[in-house]
């Protein structure tokens, strides 16, 4: 390919990677409306100490701990010297990680030899975040939501009630990696059709519907898929008790639009009444119609494949390609964060008060923006999508690195 045809394309490509959502995975994706604020967006790396760790000195990291450990398998095929993500150097390569991996392995049987380990082997780093521009204040907390796997009842057939489709992916949808023709752009993704040729968009949500595209793997309640679809994965349970995993394995391409922010703009909900439970209390109240119409609001289609559910204590494989634990794994933005990442969250949580603990940066989604923007996994159940919902919190964040990494970020920080 010639140095011309290759800028040529590139450039097209990073146009058209400008339209359409940077990750390909399905996120958790926030339904709740608040005011949209111009926020600051270039994460800080500032050195800690453990006691600045709010409730280190009682907590057990074992769950943390666990998550953390599933990573490292993970690590264990790829080369030393290949970073965690490009895009968040700091993070450093996964050969940095090695002792650590090792460190947390032999971690001890109570929770003051798990914390010992991992104050020999890490060190804490302070995440807050600045802005560009000098009239943007920094920020020391960020916004936390939460999300959950739902069980969601379906049928074989379609019924009266049971009218929405799971669909599978689409034969005619394309995914391009960008990374493959330049590695600066890798994480970045294009979703499209071909057609005369040409990479075009994708059909929305209202065609995918009406031009029944890919094949149905059951019905569901309308309300039920839709929000499926926005946690991105969940449960299917039959009839018969039988259950098995809709996991997330595509999406149209086209942007997210909030039928939260529709309803407030059409004078349907107040502001403070647009949670998930305010619109599902909305389209119950609406009728079949009404909800076809809202749906098809929101462009964005999600498409799923199906997986045995071989072991009902794991949890949905998140981006980062393993299963995420309950109240130990969260969704990040890896234009800032590195998958596999330890991170002390400390945040007012539902029914826990203040509650710190140990997590890992697991799964990403395009909801999801911000060099303190988190989402924090509950599991699965009824108290998991009440905690969910209700999720929404400022939290601090402490990333625990490798000293070795973390004594570069220390030696690059300037005197107080």
């Amino acid at each position: 390919m010639s140095r011309w045809l290759k800028s040529g394309l590139l450039s097209s490509l990073v146009f058209l990677a400008a339209c359409q959502q940077p990750e390909p995975v399905e996120e958790p994706v926030d339904e709740t409306v608040e005011p949209e604020l111009v926020l600051p967006d270039q994460l800080q790396l500032i050195p800690a100490h453990w006691d600045a760790l709010r409730d280190w000195q009682s907590a057990d990291p074992l769950d943390g701990i666990s998550a953390f450990l599933r990573s490292c398998e993970r690590w264990q095929g790829w080369a030393d010297d290949r970073p965690l993500n490009p895009r968040a150097e700091w993070a450093g390569t996964v050969g940095d990680w090695r002792a650590a991996c090792a460190a947390a392995m032999l971690a001890g049987s109570d929770a003051a030899s798990r914390r010992a380990a991992l104050e020999a082997a890490f060190q804490p780093i302070r995440i807050t975040a600045i802005a560009e521009d000098e009239t943007v204040e920094p920020a020391d907390t960020g916004l936390l939501t939460g999300y959950y796997e739902p069980f969601v009842e379906v049928r074989e057939r379609a019924d009266s009630e049971f009218s929405q489709p799971l669909r599978r992916r689409p034969d005619d949808l394309v995914t391009v990696d960008l990374g493959r023709f330049d590695e600066t752009l890798a994480g970045r993704r294009l979703v499209g059709r071909v057609e005369g040729g040409e990479l075009v968009f994708y059909r929305d949500r209202d065609e995918i519907e009406r031009q029944d595209r890919g094949d149905v793997i059951a019905w569901g309640r309308p309300i039920d898929v839709f929000f499926l679809q926005i946690q991105g994965s969940g449960r299917l349970v039959y009839p018969d008790g039988h259950q098995e995993r809709a996991a997330f394995v595509a999406h149209n391409g086209l942007p997210y639009r909030s039928i939260g922010r529709e309803l407030i703009r059409r004078g349907e909900l107040e502001r403070h009444a647009a949670s998930k439970q305010g619109i599902e209390r909305w389209l119950n109240a609406n009728g079949p119609e009404a909800t076809a119409e809202l749906f098809a609001v929101n462009p964005r289609y999600v498409f799923f494949q199906t997986q045995p559910l071989t072991d009902p204590d794991l949890g949905p494989a998140g981006s980062a390609g393993l299963p995420l634990t309950p109240m130990a794994s969260i969704a990040v933005d890896t234009s800032h964060h590195a998958h596999g990442v330890p991170i002390w969250l400390t945040a007012d949580l539902p029914e826990l008060d203040t509650w710190s603990g140990l997590v890992v940066a697991q799964d990403s989604g395009g909801a999801i923006n911000g060099a303190i923007r988190g989402d924090f996994f509950w599991g699965w159940g009824s108290d998991a999508e009440r905690r969910a919902g209700t999720t929404r919190a400022q939290a601090s964040w402490y990333v625990l690195l490798p000293t070795a990494v973390a004594q570069r970020i220390i030696d690059a920080t300037p005197p107080a």
